[in-house]
């Protein structure tokens, strides 16, 4: 008996790899309006004419780097699996093998882009670093911020989407929680959410071009980090 083998995911690089693939059903469904008949085989199509065989890795990180561009260009809700499929150069079919459907594949987005904020954020110094690295992730990944904060997006109970959006919450509460109580006051918890909808909420003024007169030409990740001064004393 042949033994079958499965490529391991690899973990971050210069582009952050995506989540541990899931198993992948021989019919996956979709819902309404996105269903796609499955096909045994996904091979690439070169711009030449001449096809490229993907092995699972590059096939799904190649679904998601064109997920990505559509949500940055487009929003999300101009993804279209058939479309991905044609970026990627594959057939029709191939991103349900991968992500079952639009859903998955935005919850698996979502997952990646709150493991790669977790990740900043336990490399902060203090309170104050830990938002101006939340504002540099939110520059530095547009489409993962946009997907990570509407749920109704993604499939909730999705334990990888869950583990790290968890980890993430807990880096932040770490740094809030280093912060001497005469600089947060005694509540952590209230302290934690005045953190976290501060960095929150000028990453999203500052991507949504809400900010482009008062911060103008200066850098964003100073400007936060006076307005983090003004509310935190002690960071």
């Amino acid at each position: 008996m042949t033994k079958s083998t499965r490529t391991p995911s690899t973990g971050p690089s210069a582009r952050p790899s995506g989540p541990s693939e899931p198993s992948e059903p021989s019919e996956p469904s979709e819902p309404s309006g996105l269903s796609e008949p499955s096909e045994p085989s996904e091979p690439s199509v070169t711009k030449s004419g001449g096809r490229r065989a993907y092995h699972h890795g590059d096939l799904r990180r190649a679904i998601v780097v064109a997920a990505l561009d559509v949500i940055s260009a487009e929003g999300p809700s101009a993804l279209s699996l058939r479309d991905l499929a044609r970026r990627a150069g594959v057939s029709h079919a191939a991103p349900a093998h991968h992500f079952k459907d639009r859903t998955g594949l935005l919850t698996a987005i979502a997952a990646e882009g709150y493991g790669l904020l977790a990740a900043t954020l336990t490399e902060a110094a203090d309170l104050k670093d830990a938002g101006v690295r939340y504002v540099r992730f939110a520059r530095e990944h547009p489409a993962h911020f946009q997907v990570m904060f509407t749920p109704e997006l993604l499939r909730g109970n999705d334990l990888e989407l869950t583990t790290a959006r968890t980890l993430a919450g807990e880096r932040l509460r770490d740094a809030v929680s280093a912060v001497p109580s005469e600089g947060r006051g005694t509540d952590a918890r209230l302290a934690g959410v005045a953190a976290w909808s501060l960095a929150h909420g000028f990453a999203t003024l500052l991507l949504s071009h809400n900010l482009d007169g008062p911060v103008g030409d200066q850098d964003p990740e100073d400007v936060f980090r006076t307005l983090s001064g003004m509310l935190f004393r002690a960071t």
